[in-house]
């Protein structure tokens, strides 16, 4: 056989937000597809949603059940999901119910059946739901096991001869793939429901996609009225980075520019450390009013408050935050969820990015971020925020996150979450004791590629926002939160003067 002689394998779009990206660029045309894993874990909500998606008057499809329940039922409850088209049935999607002939335990009258029906209505697809229950639950002996691996052959092969894209769903364990129909299955799509506390995720993995390269690992999917939508571990382009200028950003708090060398660099990550009522927010927030004063847009996403709260206090002198929302130039994003996984973070942050052209992205803040996670991601919270980091720099947009200390006088110990690598740039705020008042003082600590300086100042949280103020140069013992004056500033007046 010749290479002109392959014939081109057309793509297939599924239809399922995300899918497409985790199986590489979607699915094989005329291919045999597994859809496996354990009861309510979304499989037939999946194949119905790429059904209707692509199931047409000239290219229809056949949905087989083998239920111990009406089809009308199985029909009453998908039609509640927006995807659903009740045009297309049965012109377009057509239910065939194989009860009978599965309850006789006879393969080759389910074979015969499913023959029948695709020969008269000639499809482009053709579901079977579920596969499992036509094998049997408890066929273990070894003709049992022949006869199955022979009904999978013929199928397939019927499958194949038909030109039809094919999806069979069965209810499998992990334990159970040396089945026949894990080999000759040409794509194998795997859902699981995870369980920690009193919180639940639900995953997707690609097993196996011939002619395809897919994304590896276990994606998060949630289902919704609006149907399933599969949240990709690694963001489609993620591997296109913009070329970084070397322009610095003003922060919009008065002294901080100074302190920064001129600004933070264009595209930087910055973390903002400390403790509660620090004025980390405040911070933030002037960082956001500066941009937006000079043309840019921006994105907020808050986890510790709504967002017409965050809108009620983000008062300044430079813009109307509300105004901005309004126009289009500024999104605040509401995160508070105690079940979300770090790559619906990222989409929801990056889909805000890509709909206001934001160069300029507020989070708001990483302890809240952390406990909006489900249980199950919290553990593996660091690489998710590198994901979600490298996923927003790689865009252009310079990133500011704030992140609480709980202890007030945290001594040398400047993070609380372990996650200073990820950064460009990290300041500092700190509470101190100076002659019986509690005064806010302000480092920076860390500007990579950059001078900076490296004295602590003191700041003040006023109206209309922060103010940077005087160098606690006289003073020693900063960082234990009660500093000894060790020399009075250069420019005090002596008092023999």
């Amino acid at each position: 056989m010749t290479a002109s002689e392959f014939q081109f394998i057309r793509n297939i779009v599924t239809g399922v937000p995300g899918l497409d990206a985790v199986l590489g660029g979607g699915l094989c045309e005329y291919s045999f597809n597994l859809v496996a894993g354990a009861p309510g874990a979304g499989k037939t909500t999946l194949v119905q949603q790429m059904l209707f998606a692509n199931a047409t008057h000239a290219q229809p499809a056949i949905y087989f059940t083998v239920l111990g329940e009406p089809t009308i039922k199985l029909i009453r409850y998908q039609r509640q999901f927006a995807f659903f088209d009740p045009e297309k049935v049965p012109s377009a999607i057509r239910f065939v119910n194989l009860t009978a002939e599965a309850a006789s335990g006879d393969l080759e009258a389910v074979l015969r059946r499913i023959v029948t029906e695709v020969s008269k209505t000639k499809p482009s697809f053709v579901a079977v739901d579920s596969f499992r229950t036509i094998l049997g639950e408890g066929q273990s002996n070894g003709g049992a096991d022949v006869a199955m691996a022979r009904f999978v052959q013929h199928l397939a092969q019927q499958l194949t001869s038909w030109e039809v894209t094919s999806f069979l769903i069965g209810e499998y364990a992990e334990s159970e793939r040396r089945h026949p129909v894990f080999t000759v299955a040409d794509s194998i799509l795997w859902l699981s429901e995870d369980v920690d506390r009193n919180s639940t995720t639900r995953k997707l993995r690609a097993v196996k996609v011939r002619g395809r390269s897919p994304m590896p690992g276990l994606h998060t999917i949630r289902i919704t009225q609006a149907g399933m939508q599969v949240f990709p571990r690694i963001p489609e382009h993620a591997n296109e980075r913009v070329v970084r200028s070397n322009r610095r950003l003003a922060t919009g708090v008065p002294g901080l520019d100074e302190m920064t060398g001129g600004g933070i660099p264009a595209g930087d990550v910055v973390l903002l450390t400390g403790p509660a009522g620090s004025g980390k927010t405040t911070f933030a927030t002037q960082f956001v009013a500066q941009g937006l004063s000079e043309g840019e847009r921006c994105v907020v996403a808050v986890f510790e408050e709504y967002p017409e709260t965050y809108l009620a206090r983000a008062k300044t002198n430079l813009v109307d935050f509300s105004k901005m929302v309004a126009e289009g130039k500024l999104a605040v994003t509401y995160l508070r969820p105690l079940d979300l996984s770090v790559d619906e973070t990222l989409d929801e942050v990056r889909g805000a990015v890509k709909r206001v052209g934001a160069t300029r992205v507020v989070i708001d803040s990483l302890s809240g971020f952390e406990v909006a996670l489900a249980p199950s991601y919290r553990e593996d919270f660091r690489e998710s925020l590198y994901r979600l980091v490298g996923a927003l720099t790689a865009t252009g947009v310079t990133v500011m996150m704030t992140a609480e200390v709980i202890d007030p006088y945290p001594g040398v110990r400047f993070t609380s979450e372990r996650v200073s690598f990820i950064t460009d740039d990290i300041f500092v705020q700190r509470y101190v004791e100076i002659d019986g008042h509690l005064r806010k003082v302000l480092a920076v600590v860390k500007m990579r590629g950059s001078d900076h300086a490296t004295d602590f100042r003191a700041y003040e949280l006023t109206g209309t926002g922060a103010i940077i103020g005087e160098s606690l140069e006289g003073y020693h013992g900063i960082t234990t939160g009660v500093p000894n004056l060790v020399r009075a500033p250069a420019d005090a007046v002596s008092p023999s003067e």
